[in-house]
């Protein structure tokens, strides 16, 4: 049975939301990656998750797109060491990152038109260019 993971002070996702399950994993290990389920899946349903408005759940769908599960779950997958324990605490902290990094609202980007100046800038800089490479073609003049 999974604990409930503590994202912040504000919101906590509840242990009924995730599951895990341990494999064995690939990599160095020697006999002990053939006998040892170390390597742990945590599993988020947080689209049941009420808390997390909308905007946050599309974020967090954005930001896993390629780590979401054929139910729409989140995976989170760890392999760091050899002691299962201590890659649940991996996977558990790489998942709360990942709701923290979702739960930031990104700041709308407000349109603006280029200036007089920098509208002269780029004319300047095309002309120069052409300029050079008519030189270079041997048309221009000199």
């Amino acid at each position: 049975m999974s604990h409930p993971l503590v994202v912040n002070d504000a919101l906590t996702a509840p242990a009924a939301l995730l599951s895990w399950s341990a494999v064995r994993a690939s990599g160095p290990g020697g006999q002990n990656v053939n006998k040892v389920a170390s390597k742990v899946e945590l599993r988020f349903d947080f689209a049941a998750w009420p808390e997390l408005d909308e905007g946050a759940k599309a974020r967090l769908r954005a930001l896993a797109r390629g780590r979401l599960d054929a139910e729409g779950r989140l995976l989170v997958v760890s392999q760091l060491t050899r002691d299962q324990q201590r890659n649940l605490d991996d996977a558990r902290e790489k998942l709360r990152a990942l709701i923290l990094r979702a739960l930031e609202v990104p700041a709308l980007r407000r349109p603006t038109r280029p200036t007089r100046a920098s509208k002269a800038r780029r004319l300047d800089d095309k002309r120069r260019t052409s300029e050079k490479k008519l030189v270079r073609r041997g048309g221009g003049a000199d």
